[in-house]
């Protein structure tokens, strides 16, 4: 059914092609969780033998790394769909940052 335009009417259900991506990037993330963790364990075991600023930088940078991780693979942020949770994902980033910038700066003056 076709209207005046050539289009398709309101009442035509767009058919798309299911897509399912599988275990395979579940796997993938679940290890690279696996290994980031592996890798903050050592730095944690080894910490009489290494600065504590690259300890805590290490762990940061691999919090980093490991939210981007879950965000992406486990909370499906990398699929279409998803602005709504963008934004307010965004949100909570900007006021955790804002919150712990605030804090420091409160302990060091």
């Amino acid at each position: 059914m076709t209207n005046e335009q050539g289009g398709h009417a309101a009442t035509d259900v767009v058919r798309r092609k299911h897509v399912h991506e599988g275990p395979r990037n579940h796997l993938i993330s679940y290890a690279i969780s696996l290994v980031l963790t592996a890798f903050a364990f050592f730095a944690v075991i080894y910490a009489d033998q290494l600065e504590t600023w690259f300890i805590v930088s290490f762990l940061i940078v691999l919090a980093f790394f490991q939210a981007l991780v879950q965000a992406l693979f486990w909370m499906h942020m990398k699929d279409k769909g998803h602005v709504q949770q963008r934004i307010f994902l965004t949100g909570g980033v900007i006021v955790t940052f804002t919150c712990v910038v605030m804090a420091l700066l409160w302990c060091w003056w």
